[in-house]
């Protein structure tokens, strides 16, 4: 692994935490947007870092998560766009700070149940659809798998949420809760189609007992349909 691109990685994202840091204690009609900053920054930190911890076998500049799509980018861009139009035309909107604290909890709420997620399946977690059961490969049903069978993919779809109810943007708030939620319909369905394969009867039995954690998400039980 190339160390000089995670450090200018691992820099910018301390850089950009600094930054929502500053801003958030200006008092200007922008703090609720250095709080975003410091959300979002700390979030693609804490993965790396996380997975340098408990998975490093696994371990690459991917893991930081900045180059996790072309959509995740554009959809970050487009509640920017939001938070300022809105911010220029009317800054009043961007000053409910209880809404924005909500936002915070629910921040919080989805990052400590994804890092937890994370540090609970170990080695057994990655970033991404295991096509292939790997040697060593078990299935996780202790702690906060016990809760929900996507315990990460939960963290992550609240967290996102909570960080437009931050930036009081109501168009994205919408838009970020349908395609998130649609991504994470056809993200289970297709890995729950390979845990399957790999865990059999173990698997089948942990769907019977335990959700998925999202809203009317039931994941393949090998007779549902998209």
């Amino acid at each position: 692994m190339n160390f000089y691109k995670v450090a200018v990685r691992g820099g910018f994202l301390g850089l950009v935490f600094g930054l929502g840091c500053l801003i958030s204690l200006s008092g200007t009609t922008l703090t609720h947007f250095g709080w975003y900053l410091m959300a979002l920054s700390f979030f693609h930190f804490s993965e790396y870092l996380t997975t340098a911890a408990t998975n490093p076998c696994s371990l690459t500049l991917d893991s930081y998560l900045l180059d996790h799509s072309r959509e995740y980018k554009l959809a970050a861009v487009a509640s920017w766009l939001e938070f300022f139009v809105e911010w220029y035309l009317a800054p009043g909107l961007k000053q409910y700070y209880y809404i924005a604290v909500i936002g915070v909890l629910l921040v919080l709420l989805g990052e400590s149940l994804r890092k937890a997620s994370m540090i609970t399946a170990s080695t057994n977690f990655n970033h991404y659809v295991q096509y292939v059961k790997r040697p060593g490969h078990q299935l996780v049903t202790r702690g906060v798998y016990s809760w929900c069978r996507h315990p990460s993919y939960v963290g992550w779809f609240y967290w996102s949420i909570g960080t437009q109810l931050i930036l009081g943007n109501p168009f994205c708030l919408i838009a970020y809760t349908i395609v998130s939620w649609r991504f994470f319909r056809e993200r289970i369905y297709e890995e729950e189609i390979y845990l399957l394969n790999f865990f059999g009867e173990d698997y089948l039995d942990y769907q019977k007992s335990v959700g998925t954690g999202l809203p009317f998400i039931t994941g393949y039980t090998g007779y549902s349909a998209l």
